[in-house]
């Protein structure tokens, strides 16, 4: 038998909306003992240890989802503290390390069938500027000389060494954890 107060939960779970989600910015964070990108056989960007991010732009992404990305990034307990031993304690910039981000569209590639279709990607002329302003949100938040980037719409080969390996992807709109900040439904 379900108890009272769980039977309660159970009827104010099921009479509530589901909560809205919009689809926005997509990153696909590694971690990287380096990497680094070539274009037409040249090196044009690499890094060290650190962080290498795809990044997806989705047609609804504003710049509030360029702070999230950037903020929960340059935060996001990836690396170990050799001092205290604690596995998931440090991120990339209190390790000093490189952050590669890389603009890859296909991050909401949708498969019709076998061919992938790319309708809800942000168009090519307002991707590019507003990848460049994340570029640059991300050096200002930390070192500039830190934060390498591939080139826009360039066919490009990245090269990693994965470390771990350790892929985490972050999505700048997630559901609120608050239901009162949920957006219901009409």
């Amino acid at each position: 038998m379900l108890s009272f107060e769980l039977s309660r939960q159970l009827v104010c779970l099921a009479g509530k909306k589901r909560a809205k989600i919009r689809k926005t910015m997509r990153a696909v964070v590694q971690r990287v003992a380096s990497a680094s990108v070539e274009v037409e056989g040249r090196t044009v960007s690499a890094i060290g240890p650190g962080l290498l991010v795809l990044v997806g732009l989705h047609e609804s992404d504003v710049d509030s989802d360029a702070d999230y990305i950037c903020r929960k990034v340059l935060n996001m307990r990836l690396f170990p503290n050799e001092k205290t031993g604690k596995t998931w304690d440090q991120n990339v910039i209190q390790r000093n390390y490189g952050v590669l981000l890389v603009s890859q569209f296909t991050l909401y590639g949708i498969l019709k069938g076998n061919k992938p279709d790319f309708h809800v990607t942000m168009s090519p002329e307002r991707a590019k500027p507003f990848y460049a302003s994340l570029v640059d949100k991300f050096q200002k938040s930390y070192n500039s000389d830190a934060i390498k980037d591939g080139i826009f719409g360039a066919m490009m080969k990245v090269n990693l060494i994965n470390d771990g390996p350790v892929t985490m992807q972050l999505d700048s709109s997630q559901p609120s954890r608050n239901t009162n900040d949920a957006v219901e439904e009409p």
